[in-house]
């Protein structure tokens, strides 16, 4: 089965899914689209998903489905090898802990600090640019948290690698933009880094 997936090269949400993609080995059409220029809010792509966001992972039958857990949730069960959601029910739970802890105390805030800080999206929202900052010292903190986590495993989640692992490494990698970097006292996070920065997914 090939999939078509409606993208954003630069964005970090998209790059989670393509992320998940590469490591299970499916087959994917991707399309480009400019979400600057606002081409992800055309008529023919409200019509895909109407809350006007990338990704979009649109099936055979034109079915879609947006939103980055959604997307990933769908495809591990149709893919299941690799693992990347956990296999056993206390493996699925500690995933979707971590899974959640990330998506909420370090991917959203990177984005709400780049939207609310640099005004890239003035055209389509009000930037709060205090709140902007605030959220980037919620990310610095919560990197302090992930950076004791990292001294007791490999990966976020456990032993293995998985969508907890994606998700992190595309917010930090994005933090850079708005000039948040891993500080020198994080040797494990920074290990880490280095470690899920050289699989092939990462370049995806």
């Amino acid at each position: 089965m090939t999939y078509t997936v409606y993208d954003a090269s630069r964005a970090p949400n998209p790059r989670r899914v393509r992320m998940f993609l590469a490591e299970k080995g499916v087959d994917v059409n991707y399309v480009q689209l400019d979400i600057q220029k606002g081409e992800n809010l055309s008529p023919a792509m409200l019509a895909k998903n109407p809350m006007g966001k990338l990704p979009i992972l649109e099936l055979a039958d034109g079915t879609c489905i947006s939103e980055t857990d959604a997307i990933c949730t769908y495809i591990e069960a149709m893919h299941p090898e690799p693992p990347l959601l956990g296999t056993t029910p206390l493996e699925k739970g500690i995933v979707g802990m971590w899974q959640r802890r990330v998506d909420q105390c370090l991917m959203l805030p990177v984005t709400q600090c780049f939207q609310h800080s640099t005004g890239y999206f003035k055209d389509r929202m009000t930037p709060v640019p205090a709140f902007g900052e605030q959220a980037g010292k919620d990310v610095v903190a919560f990197l302090d948290i992930l950076d004791a986590r990292m001294g007791e495993s490999d990966f976020i989640a456990g032993d293995a690698f998985t969508v907890a692992d994606i998700i992190a490494l595309c917010a930090i990698d994005f933090a850079r933009v708005v000039k948040i970097r891993l500080a020198e006292h994080q040797e494990n996070l920074k290990r880490w880094h280095q470690l899920v920065s050289a699989r092939a997914s990462a370049s995806a």
